[in-house]
């Protein structure tokens, strides 16, 4: 399995090595130790959640609050998505910053995002799945959402789909009114919450 730190800290991308025969193929699309060894601390699986999209659709952004927000490793097994990780901790030095992956059924990459990143995710083809492992399992009180139109975001969402949105996204507040209201998580709650799971992991 490889694996790449992506462009905003914390976040990465594992790219399974696919072994292919006659019979079909087959992939380790999660390792545990070597999540644990990139973010040095073992992940801690608390929920499993499977979506099924139509082409077109826009999930996000979404994230929770912190602590103990909510980490997810994703993975696409059937179709494709533009996968964006936005950095939404107050105080971070890529506060506003965004790296986004393809992941499809070609490739069979996932990433993994840390608490205090936003997710959104576009559906490139029909009937696309997303797996997410998730640290934290739901709670409505501290699921947030950002706007993933905003255009001081200007994320790179494929101008040739017509999104397809629930009400809560197209409602959410933008970048700034969330910061405002209070709403995003702080890096400095963020990093102490990291050090935490790094100590418990030792």
């Amino acid at each position: 399995m490889d694996v790449r730190e992506l462009a905003v800290p914390g976040c990465f991308e594992f790219t399974p090595r696919q072994h292919v025969d006659d019979r079909g193929s087959f992939q380790e699309w999660f390792r545990a130790d070597r999540l644990e060894a990139s973010v040095g601390h073992p992940f801690r699986l608390a929920q499993a959640n499977h979506s099924v999209s139509r082409r077109g659709t826009l999930r996000g952004i979404h994230y929770a609050r912190v602590p103990p927000g909510q980490a997810k490793y994703v993975y696409c097994p059937r179709g494709a998505v533009l996968d964006v990780l936005v950095d939404l901790r107050v105080g971070s030095p890529t506060f506003g910053d965004y790296a986004a992956v393809v992941l499809d059924e070609v490739d069979r990459r996932a990433v993994y995002l840390p608490e205090g990143i936003g997710h959104a995710f576009v559906a490139l083809a029909e009937d696309t799945a997303l797996t997410y492992l998730c640290s934290t399992g739901y709670n409505p009180e501290r699921e947030k959402a950002v706007d993933a139109m905003d255009p001081d975001l200007a994320l790179p969402w494929p101008t040739e789909l017509e999104a397809v949105r629930s009400e809560r996204d197209q409602s959410a507040p933008s970048l700034a009114e969330a910061r405002q209201a209070g709403h995003l998580p702080r890096y400095a709650d963020c990093t102490e919450h990291y050090d935490l799971l790094r100590s418990r992991g030792q």
